[in-house]
């Protein structure tokens, strides 16, 4: 039996994303930037597919701009915001996607930034007195940047509180929504905020593709040059079926969306209690608390057991997909900077389950039965 808890890494592609991607690279394959019946049939097919997605996030078309995922997008924030808004000030946190540390990191070496780190509270979430404090000493222009949900531990940023202490300040905000975009209704006439980052294979879309939302206030200039695509914004052929599956998977997720975030958080809150039944000493990294926790993801600190790279690679082996910490830097051997960041506990081995709506409390009690096992061998 094979079992799949990564999904805050990626996840699989819905069977109606697949169909509809099929149905693109099999009959329109003009370029959008032909002036033939072809070409304009393609940029027709994008331009739809952004009206489409303006209407699902509430905001206007012309405020989309199709990336190649997450990590362009949020490293497009931060670029155009210093180069093109006069952005003298990053506020970030040290537990950021490294799509955001290491741009910000770039971005402080070439040009004349300076960078502050917000601090944390207790339980990992952002420390909003000291965040308001950052502000309030800058006197040039600021971009805050700060993820809405983290990808490793979960917590929940309150994105409309930061957004108010920013519009406070007059400084701009940036969110990588990458973990929640798909997860949770968004709605940016109701949030006040200049970009947010979208990738589709984090809602059973395709990898590949995303945007990001640039506020229709900013004026930026292009991030790719070689070409006059997204409106002069972004150089390069479109990816047509691509952005049709993405248009197709945020479609399905935002389809009974409520239903979808029950029945998650109930596989999480299932594992939760099954773990603290059958594992003594079990603890959790970040907060779990379903109203200040995304309920995908769920960071797990095991008791006695201090090889965690022995223990997935067990897990492994009885056919259970999991991670210890964000798949984009798997391999490195560095630790976790977020777990790090928000000093836990890191002797001791730390497993990352994240789920989605085509995961069952049956796949969670066979991977909590092998974990027992492993632990006890």
């Amino acid at each position: 039996m094979a079992i799949y808890l990564d999904n805050a890494a990626t996840t699989p592609m819905a069977t109606e994303v697949v169909d509809k991607m099929y149905e693109i690279l099999k009959h329109d394959f003009g370029n959008p930037s032909s002036t033939h019946s072809f070409g304009r049939n393609a940029k027709a097919i994008i331009e739809n597919a952004r009206r489409s997605i303006a209407k699902m996030i509430n905001c206007q078309p012309k405020e989309i701009v199709f990336t190649s995922g997450g990590t362009e997008a949020d490293n497009m924030a931060i670029l155009c915001a210093v180069k093109d808004l006069g952005v003298n000030h990053i506020i970030t946190s040290e537990i950021e996607h490294h799509a955001v540390g290491h741009a910000v990191e770039t971005v402080v070496a070439k040009h004349n930034v300076k960078v502050s780190y917000v601090k944390f509270t207790d339980n990992g979430h952002v420390d909003l007195e000291n965040l308001e404090a950052l502000l309030s000493e800058h006197e040039g222009k600021s971009i805050v940047s700060l993820m809405h949900a983290n990808n490793e531990v979960g917590n929940l940023l309150p994105i409309q509180k930061v957004s108010q202490l920013c519009r406070q300040y007059n400084a701009y905000f940036h969110s990588d929504t990458v973990q929640t975009m798909g997860h949770y209704p968004v709605d940016l006439e109701q949030l006040d905020i200049d970009f947010i980052t979208c990738s589709a294979h984090k809602f059973h879309g395709p990898k590949g593709i995303g945007f990001l939302y640039v506020n229709k206030e900013l004026q930026i200039k292009p991030f790719i040059e070689g070409g006059a695509q997204e409106r002069g914004l972004r150089g390069g052929t479109e990816n047509i079926s691509g952005i049709v599956g993405l248009t197709k998977a945020l479609e399905l997720a935002n389809t009974d969306i409520q239903d979808h975030i029950n029945h998650v958080q109930g596989i999480k809150t299932h594992m939760i209690e099954s773990l603290r039944a059958k594992i003594e000493g079990v603890s959790f990294n970040g907060d779990i608390n379903p109203e200040s926790s995304l309920y995908t993801v769920l960071n797990v600190l095991l008791p006695n057991f201090r090889k965690e790279e022995m223990l997935l690679f067990l897990l492994d082996l009885e056919g259970i997909a999991c991670s210890g910490g964000s798949a984009c830097t798997s391999g490195a051997n560095v630790g976790s900077h977020v777990l790090q960041g928000i000093k836990a506990d890191t002797t001791r081995s730390n497993v990352r389950f994240s789920f989605s709506r085509y995961t069952t409390k049956r796949e969670v009690d066979v991977t909590i039965d092998k974990l027992v096992k492993i632990m006890a061998d």
